[in-house]
């Protein structure tokens, strides 16, 4: 019994026809990424040495944005399910050698195929479990701060009681959690632009290649 086809393999796929890059130099890349969850591959993809590793990074983010606009799937819900890179046409081109003689240059194109697909309700359970986890520890962690410090000015100024200062220091701890919270939506919001950019980049692209 044969397996699934590769056209046929679920999920939402990006593809980039006619890529300037060899087949072995991409699938080099895309193996790094293959079963990874879309932050972790975009980190991977972004800190890799490799030039081919610019062009998979646009592939990966239009899949993605494919994903949140035609099934409705957030970015952090995606991994990547399979990811490979097709031969395309060799361009032959000649080089002029000595005496009069040429050798023959192959010029290797590949096309580059990235789907994701929705993690498991296992797995985002578990991933939310950690996430929330860390939070609160890290909430506990700057309120405990907050008090000791808190104890520590009305030791200082003197005080007979220490409940007012300790108050307005968790008070503070827990305005700066607020402030941290918008924070990250905004950086949330910046990456989303940032998406739309790299998605109208990755289109740009595949029509300079056609």
């Amino acid at each position: 019994m044969t397996g699934v086809k590769t056209n046929e393999r679920p999920g939402t796929r990006a593809v980039l026809k006619h890529s300037g890059v060899s087949a072995y130099k991409a699938r080099e890349v895309l193996d790094l990424i293959r079963g990874k969850d879309y932050q972790r591959a975009s980190e991977i993809l972004e800190y890799c040495d490799r030039e081919v590793a610019t062009v998979i990074g646009k592939v990966l983010h239009s899949a993605a944005a494919n994903a949140f606009h035609n099934d409705g799937i957030e970015a952090e819900e995606l991994f990547v399910s399979a990811c490979f890179a097709d031969e395309g046409a060799t361009l032959k081109r000649w080089r002029p050698r000595a005496r009069g003689r040429a050798t023959r240059i192959r010029k290797r194109t590949c096309h580059v195929t990235v789907i994701v697909s929705r993690m498991s309700e296992e797995e985002l359970n578990r991933r939310r479990a950690h996430v929330a986890a860390e939070q609160a520890d890290r909430r506990a962690r700057r309120v405990a701060g907050a008090r000791r410090q808190g104890r520590a000015s009305a030791a200082a100024k003197g005080e007979t009681s220490e409940a007012p200062a300790v108050e307005a220091a968790v008070e503070q701890a827990l305005a700066g959690d607020e402030d941290e919270q918008a924070d990250g939506d905004h950086d949330a919001a910046g990456d989303e632009d940032e998406q739309a950019d790299g998605d109208h980049d990755a289109a740009g692209d595949e029509e300079t290649s056609d």
